[in-house]
């Protein structure tokens, strides 16, 4: 198998890698000529122009013209109270519900619904009444001897 050399005048860039630089100001017969390409008198016109990002030459910039929106609220979000298992022990109530809570705890008006978690341990038996009841939180109830009901 014959061997190819390579050779350092061989060497060519890749089809299509280059191109012909873009000469300005050599004249009119060049097509760009006169101006350079730049259009007429301006900020642009001039060497050295770098104008700050969001400048609109004078005018107030939209970033400042448009008003600043801080997010937006979702309204129809369901609020939900939540409570562990271990607090329940402590409210001294035999049913559970979220109409109960609100007579002895302080929760939000707002709340549609309660959420049993299963954090802590119970020791009475205790009817609950909620919206959603982790699994942990239903079997410490039940062991405990109490009864969940899904509202």
């Amino acid at each position: 198998m014959a061997k190819t050399v390579i050779k350092l005048e061989d060497l060519r860039p890749a089809e299509g890698s280059t191109s012909k630089i873009k000469r300005v100001g050599r004249g009119r017969s060049s097509g760009r000529g006169k101006t350079s390409c730049r259009g007429h008198n301006g900020e642009g016109q001039r060497s050295g122009n770098a104008s700050k990002r969001g400048f609109e030459g004078g005018q107030m910039p939209a970033y400042r013209r448009l008003p600043k929106l801080k997010g937006f609220q979702v309204y129809s979000k369901d609020n939900y109270a939540q409570i562990n298992v271990g607090r329940l022990d402590a409210l001294k109530l035999k049913e559970v519900s979220l109409d109960s809570l609100k007579k002895v705890m302080t929760i939000h008006p707002t709340c549609v619904g309660l959420r049993v978690l299963g954090n802590g341990e119970l020791k009475s038996a205790l009817t609950v009444k909620a919206t959603y009841v982790t699994p942990s939180a239903k079997e410490k109830i039940e062991a405990a001897g109490g009864k969940v009901e899904i509202v």
